[in-house]
């Protein structure tokens, strides 16, 4: 690889397989800055973008992904702003219009241009849509979407930007039910679900009940200080019920998204209870009254989170209240950890290091 070359997993074609290649070193201009990745994590989403049709997303291929990203910023542009040169960051990752009422508040994951009717943001942010981080450099748009991390290690950082802002902001939405300690279920305990249990266990007084299909799920819900981890089982509703004093959760955070997870979900759920669906597992609920539903039932669907929250989650984990369960993968790895991902092995999370030893 030349001086003037980096590397990049690129998706190339609707439904992969995504490729290891070359790119001319990108130049910032404007408002662009360039930062360096030392670490990108890999997600599930990753896999719906690989996987997708054509035409089912409203992206333009070839980009390059992975939308977790830690750095440092190594080339600013001549109307930059924000972090200075050298000073370590992870990428926010949902890039709006940078214009908007949600955008102008630091919301750009829920930035008013992004609908279905208005296409002219022809990506959801980096790796997505956009050039992204599973690569040697990034291009940001903007320096207002970097924030500071300090000396906080780029492997726990950059799966900071997704599965720990997005569980942050799933606890945010059901927050003020578990104000008196309540029963909350988490369900699904992988790479968003095992920091949303640390987060709970350090932002509320909720007690804490996860489920898993896996053992070695259930074994990271109590490294992670689960007050009760349980198999998804045919009785899992009544044991669950049981730990509630027969009332039901009080929230549940849903990351699985499944048929059987918002079965379970409905089934655990107290009256006026809060369910927030997180996973994109392609289940359904029908939302009808009377129906099954416990009365009262709030729904909340977060996405991502806002640079607010990631701040927050950022001095979470430099406070040592969130640590994340990493597995590490060079550049030229990151094909065998999306294999990896997609059948289930992936304990935590899988980070891709471009100057890890090969």
């Amino acid at each position: 690889m030349s001086t003037g070359e980096t590397r990049a997993v690129r998706l190339t074609r609707w439904g992969g397989p995504p490729v290891l290649t070359e790119l001319p070193r990108p130049v910032p201009t404007g408002q662009e800055v360039l930062v360096r990745v030392e670490a990108a994590g890999l997600c599930g989403s990753d896999l719906h973008v690989i996987d997708a049709t054509p035409g089912s997303l409203p992206y333009r291929i070839p980009f390059t992904l992975g939308h977790e990203v830690a750095g440092r910023v190594v080339e600013r542009g001549p109307q930059s702003v924000g972090p200075a040169v050298g000073e370590r960051v992870v990428v926010y990752g949902p890039w709006g219009c940078g214009r908007c009422a949600n955008c102008t508040s630091g919301a750009e994951n829920y930035c008013d241009r992004r609908t279905a009717l208005d296409r002219a943001l022809t990506g959801t942010g980096a790796g997505l849509g956009h050039d992204g981080g599973m690569a040697d450099v990034l291009l940001v748009p903007s320096g207002r979407l970097l924030v500071p991390v300090g000396d906080l290690d780029a492997v726990q950082a950059a799966p900071l930007t997704d599965a720990g802002l997005t569980a942050y902001h799933a606890v945010t939405a059901v927050r003020h039910a578990l104000a008196d300690g309540g029963g909350v279920v988490v369900l699904g305990v992988g790479g968003l679900g095992h920091l949303a249990v640390q987060i709970l266990r350090a932002t509320t007084t909720a007690r804490v009940l996860a489920v898993d299909v896996r053992a070695e799920a259930l074994a990271l819900a109590d490294a992670c200080g689960a007050h009760f981890a349980t198999l998804l089982r045919p009785d899992t509703a009544q044991v669950l019920r049981a730990r509630t004093a027969g009332a039901g959760a009080v929230a549940v955070l849903d990351f699985v998204g499944s048929r059987s997870s918002l079965e379970l979900a409905v089934a655990v759920l107290r009256a006026g209870g809060e369910l927030a669906v997180v996973g994109s597992g392609g289940g359904e609920l029908t939302v009808r009254k009377p129906g099954a539903l416990p009365p009262g039932t709030r729904i909340s669907l977060p996405f991502w989170g806002t640079v607010p929250e990631l701040e927050r989650v950022v001095t979470l984990a430099r406070e040592g209240s969130l640590r994340v369960e990493v597995e590490r993968y060079t550049l030229p790895g990151a094909l065998e950890a999306i294999e990896r991902l997609r059948a289930g092995a992936v304990r935590g999370r899988a980070v891709i290091v471009p100057d890890g030893p090969s």
